[in-house]
């Protein structure tokens, strides 16, 4: 008898500027399948960012009552979200699913943060950098925090110039290092040592 798998959640989209006066918010889209991640009534679960206002969207589940693109934007509403004052509460919150048994991106270079947390890091000749510990989700681009063997950590932005491989299989992960991104910087080093 196989061991039940764990639910998985991954960030799906980040709530953005409110648009209207009915509580309609942007969303930046993190996910190949908006079609059908954002339907109405789909239930998310919404995490506070570091830009959303505070505590008003502490709001843990956050039902979509309509979905729709607008200009090329996906624009959704929230239940309890009727008026441009408690969109602009959820700017910055993000926003969560969880996957079903065995679900992977249809995209092979992409990646969930799950098949990430744990992966060897190295750098290009294969020396070991430390371990990937987490990912995270920035307003411009998403960010992976690599812990070194010293406890030093760095984060490095996930953009192929800097990650140039990711292979799931070997459980690793490729950084093109540079001082004072995951090294210190040599000046550095002389005053951990």
């Amino acid at each position: 008898m196989s061991e039940p798998v764990e639910p998985v959640e991954v960030v799906v989209g980040r709530v953005g500027r409110p648009h209207g006066l009915r509580g309609d918010v942007s969303v930046e889209v993190r996910t190949d399948s908006p079609e059908l991640r954002f339907v109405v009534g789909a239930h998310l679960r919404g995490e506070p960012g570091r830009d959303t206002p505070a505590p008003a969207a502490r709001v843990a589940d956050l039902e979509v009552v309509d979905a729709r693109w607008h200009s090329g934007r996906l624009l959704l509403r929230f239940a309890g979200a009727e008026d441009r004052d408690s969109a602009e509460a959820l700017r910055g919150t993000l926003l969560h699913t969880t996957l079903a048994p065995g679900e992977t991106p249809e995209d092979p270079e992409e990646f969930y943060d799950h098949q990430l947390v744990g992966l060897a890091v190295h750098d290009l000749d294969g020396t070991v950098l430390g371990e990937l510990v987490r990912v995270v989700h920035g307003g411009a681009q998403d960010l992976l925090e690599v812990r070194t063997p010293s406890g030093r950590r760095g984060l490095v932005p996930f953009v192929s110039a800097l990650v140039p491989e990711v292979d799931l299989a070997a459980g690793r992960v490729v950084v093109a290092d540079r001082p004072g991104l995951v090294t210190p910087f040599p000046d550095e080093s002389a005053v951990e040592g």
